[in-house]
């Protein structure tokens, strides 16, 4: 189960470009919406919300979202977050209001735990799957979904079908997907010189032997 986070937010009235203006205050826009909500512009302060990040997920982290003017906080998860191509400074954040009764559908990302026993023998270690689809209701989300690989040897794999469901939690994602698994190594081919029959080279200073008549 995912612990809740508090975050506060702003009502914001400038949008489209002006929203632009909030950076040099140190603000974010974002936007918050669901199908039994009616979607807000906000502005979220941008260090708190940096900060949030260092322990929330995006997709699975419950949020406690507290709104200028609203006397109750809106239950969030972060739907979205947009970063610059370059500079990777926040841009944009969207959150989905959640109904704590309904269950929802998102992703949340896998923990991968242990060294493969294949990996001592020289397997090489793959992971395929790096995050989870899953339906659960929002109190039963989980931040991540462990994945021990310590027993993998060369040639063995763990699928999403192999992966328990912690309680609350339907994993969405074809039970025959490869998560994780260890390959053997690659193996150089030995390249064979072919050799032809070499002549036979008489040794030096010996000459056949030439019969003369006197």
């Amino acid at each position: 189960m995912s612990h809740v986070i508090e975050l506060k937010a702003d009502i914001r009235t400038t949008t489209g470009k002006s929203s632009h203006r909030l950076a040099g205050e140190g603000l974010v826009p974002a936007v918050v919406y669901g199908p039994d909500f009616e979607p807000l512009s906000l502005s979220i302060n941008r260090h708190d919300f940096e900060r949030l990040l260092h322990s929330a997920s995006v997709g699975s982290s419950l949020i406690d979202l507290k709104i200028e003017g609203h006397a109750k906080a809106v239950d969030v998860i972060i739907k979205e977050v947009k970063r610059h191509e370059t500079k990777g400074t926040l841009q944009h954040i969207d959150f989905w209001a959640v109904n704590m009764a309904e269950t929802i559908q998102t992703t949340i990302p896998i923990t991968f735990e242990g060294s493969a026993e294949g990996e001592r023998t020289g397997g090489v270690m793959m992971h395929s799957l790096r995050e989870l689809h899953i339906e659960a209701r929002p109190k039963d989300l989980p931040e991540h979904i462990t994945v021990d690989v310590t027993p993998l040897e060369v040639g063995d794999s763990i699928t999403v079908g192999d992966i328990p469901a912690p309680a609350g939690v339907v994993l969405m994602d074809d039970p025959e997907t490869v998560v994780a698994s260890v390959a053997a190594p690659a193996v150089e081919e030995e390249v064979v010189e072919e050799v032809g029959e070499m002549a036979e080279v008489p040794e030096v200073g010996k000459e056949d032997e030439v019969e003369t008549e006197e």
